[in-house]
């Protein structure tokens, strides 16, 4: 994972304390202390693999003694279910308490990785990049945002603190987009880009004078955003946002635009089906 241990291991602890609470009742009244196991994670429906090692710490976290034997990495394309990923072993308690944090990590990044996959497929060969939002799980955005890298997406920016993005609200709390963008200049490092959403072309052509480095299209039909995109001509990145279901981002890149931010990538991916399966 291109994200520290420092940075997620805290969430997986989080998680399992949650879980587990003062202690899990039936894996301690039925599982003898003695019990070891080794058992297959499994994946059972067709898709994007991401987010194994937050899954292996879960268990190790339980158990440092837990033996983790990886058969995939992330990024791997599951063709035909049932796919092994993994193997472990160790203490069938500390499996069997772990599992379902361990899985519900799993199948959450799993399932925005896949979702992610389909949207640059459905973009292939329009230079278009499908880009996140910050409509993500409170707490999990930064291992959501790993997803999306592992499915083939970018990430759009991580918080309100790396990127100047004056929206509609920006706009008529500040007195316009002008008002905003020179505000904003006046106080900003010289690298940091500043993005402005439009809605209208009146609007962006107001973003173009007072010289926005990005211009989000937002919610425009594809005639609309056509039509922004070349009054823009390249003199600022453009990036289309609202609406961009599955079926309508091949339609929406081929109208030039350079960027699709997306937040149902986060938002509404359905969870991918793994299981852990214990060996009879």
């Amino acid at each position: 994972m291109d994200i520290p241990r420092i940075q997620y291991e805290p969430l997986v602890r989080a998680a399992l304390a949650e879980d587990i609470g003062p202690g899990d009742i039936t894996t301690t009244l039925c599982v003898p202390a003695e019990a070891r196991t080794t058992a297959t994670v499994l994946a059972k429906s067709a898709g994007v693999i991401a987010g194994l090692e937050v899954c292996a710490l879960a268990f190790h976290l339980i158990d440092p003694e837990t033996r983790w034997a990886g058969l995939v990495a992330d990024g791997f394309h599951v063709p035909d279910p049932p796919t092994p990923l993994a193997t472990i072993t160790g203490s069938a308690r500390a499996l069997l308490t772990a599992e379902r944090v361990a899985l519900n990590f799993l199948q959450r990044m799993s399932g925005i990785a896949t979702v992610t996959a389909r949207y640059v497929a459905a973009v292939a060969g329009t230079g278009a990049r499908i880009v996140d939002t910050r409509k993500t799980t409170p707490g999990l955005r930064a291992l959501e945002k790993y997803a999306v890298r592992v499915g083939g997406g970018f990430n759009h920016r991580l918080g309100l603190y790396d990127c100047v993005l004056i929206k509609d609200n920006h706009i008529q709390a500040s007195g316009g987009i002008q008002n905003a963008i020179a505000a904003a200049r006046a106080q900003i490092p010289h690298t940091m880009k500043v993005e402005v959403e439009t809605d209208t072309l009146a609007q962006v052509a107001e973003a173009l004078e007072a010289g926005a480095d990005i211009i989000l299209l937002d919610n425009m039909d594809t005639e609309m955003m056509r039509r922004a995109v070349a009054q823009i001509g390249g003199r600022a990145i453009t990036e289309a946002s609202g609406g961009l279901a599955l079926d309508r981002v091949a339609e929406v890149a081929a109208t030039g635009v350079q960027v699709l931010s997306i937040g149902a990538l986060t938002h509404s991916a359905p969870a991918l089906d793994i299981s852990l399966d214990f060996t009879p």
